[in-house]
């Protein structure tokens, strides 16, 4: 399977521009510096996922907004300066947000409508034009696309946007997730790729029972702790009540497998799929809450490195700091030089 050159061990840097606790200026300017791209790059990795919330770029009314611009020029500038590959992720857009917190939220809407899609394409023609031609950057169009029943929708929309860019960015790099919140299953839904520099993206929090657990945002998600490794049967036990869009991925899977032959299994379609259509292979999120027992999390991220390297999977962990999942926390600290070996 062809590789995401350059995008192998990587790190999200949510919370700052996307899912920020703080929309204010001193968070901004102070949440990732200069000093957190040199960490990066000393612990050995190669590239940054940079999630973006459309707020921070353009104004309600879709207006561009320069000053959430400056934010990405400085990263793309402090990832060159220190030898590192980026990946800007597009969050959320004008009419769609996966966020569990936004309750009520139509998460459909946007597939369907052409006024809103009219935006979001203008959207990615500014950011195209903007960092098209800067070194070693890519694009990723949309996070965590969640309803099954627009795949091809989405499908559409994809193959239109890549198109845009094309014009701004012959060269690019452009990542593509599936529905399901960008589940592993979605990936054999995904079309064929335009030209060769489309990369097959998906998102592993599996089991999520395990990796999620006790995570206040997931509804129904028991007060438990709970151990990795398992039997599938246990984690798939433990998921009654959660939502199949969240855990059907578990849910689905053949045999009761634990340990790398769960991620073998759950991957083997996907990585079919990229193989038949020559695609690179790419995770764009991976990780363990701070909920987690940390030897377990350490064992998690083991188990799934084999599989990503045997594979040549690119992969970024969620998260570099904060947001339940960061590295960086007190809870990562008495495994966490053992842990960045495997990412």
């Amino acid at each position: 399977m062809r590789k995401f050159e350059g995008y192998q061990r990587g790190v999200n840097l949510g919370g700052w521009l996307s899912q920020a606790d703080e929309t204010t200026k001193a968070h901004y300017d102070t949440f990732i510096t200069e000093a957190d791209i040199a960490q990066i790059a000393a612990m050995g990795l190669d590239h940054v996922r940079i999630p973006v919330d459309y707020t921070m770029i353009e104004s309600e009314d879709g207006q561009p907004l320069e000053e959430g611009y400056q934010y990405i020029d400085k990263a793309v500038h402090w990832c060159q300066a220190h030898g590192l590959h980026v990946l800007i992720d597009m969050h959320n857009t004008y009419g769609y947000t996966f966020d569990p917190l936004a309750k009520g939220a139509d998460r459909e809407i946007f597939f369907r409508s052409a006024s809103l899609q009219k935006r979001f394409f203008a959207m990615w023609d500014r950011i195209s034009s903007c960092y098209g031609n800067c070194p070693n950057t890519a694009f990723e169009l949309l996070n965590e696309v969640i309803s099954p029943a627009i795949a091809e929708e989405w499908n559409c929309i994809a193959d239109r946007t890549v198109d845009i860019i094309r014009k701004n960015a012959p060269q690019a790099w452009i990542v593509i997730g599936g529905v399901r919140y960008n589940n592993v299953t979605s990936v054999p839904m995904l079309h064929k790729p335009k030209d060769d520099h489309i990369v097959y993206n998906f998102h592993c929090y599996e089991p999520l029972m395990f990796t999620h657990q006790r995570a206040y945002w997931v509804e129904n998600m028991p007060d438990l702790t709970i151990h990795y490794p398992e039997k599938v049967s246990k984690y798939r036990e433990l998921s009654n009540g959660l939502s199949d869009n969240l855990v059907g991925a578990v849910n689905e899977m053949d045999g009761d497998v634990e340990g790398p032959a769960l991620f073998e299994t759950l991957f083997a379609p996907a990585v079919e799929a990229a193989e038949r259509n020559g695609a690179p292979l790419y995770c764009g999120e991976y990780g363990v809450i701070d909920q987690a027992p940390s030897e377990d999390a350490l064992r998690w991220i083991i188990d799934i490195h084999s599989v990503f390297e045997k594979y040549g999977i690119g992969r970024s962990l969620w998260n570099y700091k904060e947001k339940d999942f960061g590295l960086m926390d007190s809870h990562y600290e008495d495994v966490r030089s053992e842990l960045v070996k495997y990412l």
